[in-house]
């Protein structure tokens, strides 16, 4: 009888013909779960009856036209009841599939190379990794945002349980945290390629890595401990539901189960690498290996296979051949191994490796706790001092060195055999060929060879962890920066001119109006929030007030301190004054020449320094509909050159008047038609700029900011461009983060009210972002108290 808490096989299930790379529980049928292969296929396996044990092929899923690498469950919904299943593959698609047919229900298209890693959250979010670097993340059947920031293929991802917050695992050794799409932090730690992820809880998640550790982290960034007991790479996690303990495999041909924080037990796998792993509901663990069988363990003696059965599996373990260059047991010197006595002493833990020597030939065993033996693991050949052999047997034929090469770029070990005498590069070029790999890698394969063959003599052993693909900031604005608070004159420090100091205007002067300001809402708090007067909000808000005279004698200043290629004559300065009056009095008899378009055009790129009174006067300009039309699209090039130079003002480390200026300009283009196309086409390269400005600490830049996110989510109001909407939210999630002032968090409540506003797309993707966690805060606002309504009324559009 095994001892407590002791894992045996419980059964082995044979159906794919080549390595299976992934595995996930079920939701449905009980107690089912699902399989993907390098055969392209995956599958459904459902529990047989008692007494028969074991489990049947549901049906077969198609639709990858290359090695299908990782499987997750979608969680069911209204309208998929029993869930659907994702399966990511080497064709760089993700099929989703239905439980009722094994044809894909749809296809999501969108990564540049294999796709090798998927997980599942809240309202159907999917999280995608691939080796093109990138995460992704999708919603039904549209990508709502792209995760870049590593510098190599992304190989694990997982979605933590609560607060919208995600995770990445990359070749490039580091671990990163996402919030609303953007990197929140980086866990630095892992020596070489990470594989797997897996959430211990809302603030907790294990790590494993080629390096061969296991690491525990809080989200925070602290490192809490570190698991050894693996001797080559790791590849998947599993957490057990209670999080009393979790699985690991690797390519050392093991399962491990760790309980209280270390490894209780060990069970090798004849085959090579054990790819992936996961917990059934039921508490059994199912793996997939090399050999293309699933095999699943369990601690209840019940659902233990046959005696006859488990006999067969230990015969077939110990008749496996065991290569120290690749394997896990170091250099082996025959003439020091002890011989069969040395068995008659108990091991010491459970998994405890030790060689013996059996006539000529040596041979590996494995201390059992639950068995109390030594259980023979396989036999030993190549070892470096071997009298009978120093060469190592790879299908039928000897060679000095037979390495394992796990591509960066994902796909199964590859076993390559070299003889010293051969040429390196030939090898490699065969090597590649055989296992239709790009002929890119050739002359990393080639150096491998060379590097660790170089000095060796016949029969040496090779470096076991040895891997030649996996091997080894945005810039954020000072926090501190205060040269342009709210009331200051940050540009001569006599405060006689501030651009745009005023409070900033854009809606109808009439009714209450939450953009207004002063004091319009001073009662509102004993006004009921189930009246939305807030969102959504369809209409444009601009920044109108101006003081003429004072931008003129501003302008005239700096202009007599200008270098003398920039001095601007005075037939250009009156023509610019012309233009100011015209465009800030709408009963103006004259109307914006093209000259004076052109002029405030060219004198816009000013050195930055002196430049800003220009970028007020295009504030204003750009409001009026001639302007609007000739700097915004009477010519298409002509748009895009006008946000390519706001956006080159916009960046971190420039001056804050500029940028403030900048979003303003872009926010005041909303209102004529041909603005507003300009910036939607724009969109992503226009908000990712200004959510770079989100932690400069200046309150008019981050009014700025939230004004032009609301402007994107009225513009973008009854439109089915979900890809858009989701980088409203994130940007506004995103400034939410950073933002103090009122005024800018009331425009971001507006912006996210007016994107989530009778769309259930786009709350669901809210909610998967945790942006109900992360507004809560402003309920209990009243001062003003239309901050705190509005966040009512957001929250319960989110219900």
């Amino acid at each position: 009888m095994a001892s407590p808490n002791s894992y045996k096989l419980s059964c082995s299930i044979p159906g794919h013909e080549m390595d299976v790379r992934g595995l996930a529980a079920a939701i449905f049928p009980d107690g089912a779960f699902m399989s993907v292969s390098r055969d392209r296929t995956g599958r459904v396996w459902v529990p047989n009856s008692s007494p028969d044990r074991g489990f049947t092929e549901m049906h077969c899923m198609t639709g990858h036209e290359n090695f299908v690498s990782c499987v997750c469950i979608i969680a069911p919904s209204d309208t998929y009841p029993r869930g659907l299943i994702a399966t990511g593959g080497n064709d760089h698609n993700i099929c989703v599939f239905t439980l009722d047919q094994p044809q894909p229900l749809f296809t999501l298209k969108g990564h540049k190379n294999t796709v090798c890693a998927l997980s599942s959250g809240k309202f159907g979010t999917l999280l995608s990794g691939s080796w093109d670097t990138t995460a992704k993340v999708w919603l039904n059947e549209k990508c709502m945002m792209t995760l870049q920031g590593h510098t190599a293929a992304v190989w694990a991802v997982v979605i933590l349980p609560e607060q919208g917050l995600m995770l990445s695992g990359s070749a490039d050794k580091t671990i990163k945290l996402w919030k609303a799409g953007r990197c929140e932090k980086t866990f630095t730690g892992h020596e070489d390629c990470v594989r797997g992820l897996a959430v211990v809880s809302d603030l907790e998640f294990f790590s494993c890595s080629n390096d061969a550790t296991i690491r525990r982290w809080l989200v925070t960034g602290e490192c809490v401990q570190v698991y050894y007991s693996h001797t080559n790479y790791i590849y998947s996690l599993a957490v057990f539901p209670n999080g009393q303990g979790f699985v690991s495999t690797g390519e050392d041909r093991t399962l491990r189960i760790w309980k209280q924080g270390d490894c209780q037990q060990t069970i090798r796998l004849p085959a090579q690498s054990v790819w992936c792993c996961c917990i059934l509901p039921n508490g059994d663990i199912a793996v997939g290996a090399s050999d293309g069988l699933i095999r699943v363990f369990t601690e209840v003696e019940d659902r233990m296979a046959s005696p006859q059965d488990l006999q067969a599996f230990e015969d077939e373990l110990s008749k496996t051949t065991i290569d120290p260059k690749t394997g896990d047991l170091g250099d082996i010197k025959m003439e020091d191994l002890p011989g069969r006595e040395h068995l008659e002493e108990p091991g010491n833990r459970d998994g405890q490796t030790r060689l013996i020597k059996e006539g000529q030939n040596v041979e590996a065993y494995q201390w059992s706790v639950a068995d109390s033996r030594w259980m023979k693991i396989g036999d030993v050949v190549g070892g470096s001092n071997q009298q009978t052999s120093k060469k190592v047997n790879y299908e039928g034929k000897e060679y000095d060195f037979v390495f394992t090469i796990d591509i960066n770029e994902g796909g199964p070990s590859m076993k390559l055999p070299y003889n010293v005498t051969d040429d390196p590069w030939l090898t490699a070029h065969n090597f590649l060929q055989k296992n239709e790999l790009s002929p890119m890698f050739l002359d990393q394969v080639a150096n491998f060879i060379i590097e660790n063959t170089k000095g060796h003599t016949l029969g040496a052993a090779a470096p076991s962890a040895a891997d030649p693909f996996t091997g080894s900031g945005r810039y954020i604005p000072g926090a501190a920066d205060n040269r342009a608070g709210f009331g200051a004159d940050p540009f001569t420090g006599t405060g006689r001119y501030i651009p745009g100091s005023g409070t900033p205007t854009g809606a109808p002067v009439g009714v209450a109006d939450p953009f207004t300001g002063e004091g319009a809402y001073s009662s509102a708090a004993s006004r009921q929030t189930s009246t939305n007067i807030y969102f959504p909000k369809t209409d444009s808000v601009t920044f109108e007030q101006a003081n003429a005279t004072q931008i003129m004698a501003k302008l005239k200043e700096l202009n007599g301190g200008a270098p003398g290629e920039y001095r601007l004559s005075e037939e250009v300065l009156e023509s610019l004054e012309k233009l100011l009056v015209s465009v800030c009095n709408p009963c103006a008899s004259e109307q914006p020449t093209t000259e004076q378009i052109s002029l405030l055009w060219k004198t816009s790129h000013w050195p930055e320094d002196i430049v800003f009174p220009v970028l007020d006067i295009l504030r204003l300009a750009v409001r009026h509909p001639q302007v609007n039309d000739s700097l915004c699209g009477g010519d298409a090039d002509d748009g895009v050159a006008l946000c390519n130079h706001l956006l080159s003002l916009m960046k971190p480390q420039g001056r804050p008047a500029n940028q403030m200026l900048a979003l303003r300009i872009l926010c005041n283009c909303f209102s004529g038609w041909r603005g507003r196309s300009l910036l939607l086409a724009q969109r992503e390269a226009v908000l990712s700029h200004a959510a770079d400005l989100c932690s400069v600490c200046n309150k008019n830049i981050h009014i700025a900011l939230a004004t032009l996110v609301l402007n994107y989510a009225g513009s973008l109001h009854g439109q089915p461009d979900l890809e858009a909407k989701a980088q409203c939210l994130s940007v506004a999630s995103a400034a939410l983060e950073s933002v103090q002032d009122k005024e800018a968090v009331f425009r971001l409540l507006v912006a996210l009210g007016t994107t989530v506003a009778s769309d259930q797309t786009a709350q669901d993707l809210a909610k998967s972002l945790g942006v109900m966690s992360q507004i809560a805060k402003y309920t209990s606002v009243t001062d003003p108290a239309k901050v705190g309504e509005c966040c009512q009324l957001v929250l319960k559009e989110l219900q």
